[in-house]
């Protein structure tokens, strides 16, 4: 097959999240890569070169040619592997529906988890309550314009399902790691993507993916006490 005939590259960090969406595409169409892990304080040099803009992970080199920032590498993908599973439906409603929720995802949710993470006291209270608000809105969102999804192989998986479960696929880490009374996500109040994260976990390819809870726990917790350092120092 063509793909086999590629040369595909992968630079990433382990614990990134926007790496992770990249691994699982890949994994998912069968697209067989080189992958190099970056270590973020002494970045390779094929990185800065072929992505001189961010310098940033994730980065696909596809042929030698580099591609930036997971949506375009995934959209690459998608566009460039055309086999099962397509990362995006065929109808166009049911394709602006999976668009919208991956950027509500992406600008909302995203954003107040970090607030969550970095901050502490009375500021990570308030955060706590927002970001239960945004993931009710996405609960209510997910139950109402999918409501049949169902998750047993490969080719059920898509954009939506890749952005879901390497954002949210680690959440009970990150409640052990913040010390939450509750868990944002759980089956009483997020039922439906509480649901829909654990179907995904089934399959190998997100087995083969998911980060190791016993590095990403100390990885958390020292990432959060050298931001709120730098937010007390500043």
């Amino acid at each position: 097959m063509e793909e086999n005939k590629s040369e595909v590259t992968l630079h990433g960090m382990w614990a990134s999240t926007y790496s992770k969406r990249v691994e699982i595409a890949l994994k998912l169409k069968g697209i067989h890569y080189e992958y190099v892990e970056e270590d973020l304080t002494n970045k390779t040099e094929s990185l800065v070169q072929l992505n001189p803009v961010h310098k940033k992970v994730p980065l696909l080199v596809h042929d030698g040619k580099p591609v930036a920032e997971s949506q375009v590498i995934l959209d690459y993908i998608d566009e460039t592997w055309k086999n099962s599973p397509r990362l995006l439906p065929d109808d166009p409603y049911e394709r602006a529906q999976v668009r919208f929720w991956v950027s509500y995802i992406n600008q909302q949710v995203i954003e107040v988890m970090g607030q969550v993470l970095f901050q502490e006291g009375e500021a990570q209270a308030k955060s706590i309550e927002e970001a239960r608000e945004r993931f009710k809105v996405l609960e209510e969102g997910l139950k109402k314009h999918f409501p049949d999804k169902t998750i047993r192989e490969n080719d059920d998986v898509g954009l939506l399902d890749i952005i879901i479960v390497s954002t949210f696929g680690s959440h009970k880490v990150y409640h052990e790691d913040l010390g939450l009374e509750t868990s944002l996500i759980n089956p009483v109040n997020t039922p439906t993507l509480y649901n829909w994260i654990e179907s995904l976990k089934e399959l190998t390819v997100m087995k083969e993916t998911e980060m190791p809870s016993d590095r990403l726990v100390p990885f958390l917790q020292m990432y959060r006490q050298r931001h709120l350092q730098q937010a007390a120092n500043a």
